[in-house]
């Protein structure tokens, strides 16, 4: 069941100097604010702030019994202003960077007198704001758990980027056709032929494929609007926090990669843990095996629940001997 959307009215200037008035909303999960460990949860490109439930894009990560336990944490999760989820969009959406998100996300934090999270974790976009949200208060979580991101967009990426915004520059369904090449980046040529091995549906006189990726584009069109998506993809082509502020953050960070990722590539991430590691103690690096891609995040369920139920639980025991 879907929590109460909440709203914090904000006054904000962007780091461009563009004044906005931002409804920033948000949703609590499992226990009262306060009274248990809070975990922030960055949502990806098309999510959102609903992250458990009945129709929560992460219940198999969050919820009761789960491994973001309802009865043990409180869970908190804003929705990214413009994402549409709250019905509020940007339409000057380049007036906003991902840094912008993070201090909308900071003053969010402040309004409701939280001062300290417990963790931090974000997939894809929402790790690289999480990156930003640390780079600018590095003493703001316990935990942080970056999955299948970076603290910066690279080349490829932004590359990919580019073409998205190509396509939603056009005239001709630029939805459907942005987010069928975004499902080309996020899986991987062995998903999509080990999936359909070129079989061809007589009714419809195509591939498989193809009527897969055409559903895709449908489906989004229907669900998200135009606006968001340019917003999104705008956002994730300029992921840039500061690179000489990383060593500072204070969190234990854990940074979760996909071997087969085409967006976020395993040796991106690799190489930035290799860095920070040599100037600090606590970065531990952890890789999903999987054969889909970027989006196994949302996908390699067992993998991914056992990586943060091992961080959780290390945590828990040096707590534990902490009190001893």
């Amino acid at each position: 069941m879907k929590t109460e959307l909440k709203h914090i009215n904000l006054s904000y200037q962007t780091i461009s100097g563009k004044e906005y008035h931002i409804p920033l909303s948000y949703q609590i999960f499992g226990k009262e604010l306060f009274t248990a460990p809070i975990i922030l949860i960055n949502h990806a490109l098309t999510g959102n702030s609903n992250v458990s439930g009945q129709n929560g894009w992460w219940k198999q990560l969050v919820g009761e019994g789960q491994i973001i336990d309802d009865n043990t944490y409180t869970v908190l999760c804003f929705n990214i202003p413009g994402n549409g989820y709250d019905d509020f969009l940007i339409e000057k959406y380049e007036d906003f960077t991902p840094a912008d998100i993070a201090d909308i996300f900071l003053k969010g934090l402040e309004f409701l007198n939280i001062k300290n999270l417990y963790a931090i974790i974000g997939g894809s976009l929402g790790g690289g704001i999480g990156w930003e949200m640390l780079a600018k208060n590095p003493q703001l979580a316990e935990i942080f758990i970056p999955i299948a991101c970076d603290f910066k967009t690279h080349d490829w990426l932004h590359a990919q980027c580019l073409v998205q915004k190509f396509l939603l520059n056009g005239n001709d369904e630029p939805l459907q056709k942005a987010r069928i090449h975004a499902m080309l980046c996020y899986r991987t040529p062995q998903s999509l032929n080990d999936r359909f091995q070129n079989k061809y549906n007589i009714e419809k006189q195509k591939l498989e494929s193809e009527d897969w990726l055409v559903y895709h584009g449908k489906t989004l069109n229907e669900r998200f609007s135009l606006e968001s998506y340019k917003l999104m993809n705008h956002l994730l082509m300029n992921i840039n926090a500061e690179e000489k502020r990383l060593e500072k953050i204070q969190a234990r960070m854990h940074l979760i990669s996909v071997d087969t990722d085409l967006f976020f590539p395993a040796s991106e991430i690799r190489n930035c843990f290799e860095k920070l590691k040599s100037k600090k103690e606590n970065v531990f690096y952890h890789e999903i095996t999987s054969a889909h891609g970027h989006d196994a995040f949302l996908m390699e369920y067992k993998q991914l629940n056992n990586i943060i139920k091992n961080i959780l639980l290390q945590k828990e025991i040096e707590q534990t001997q902490d009190f001893q």
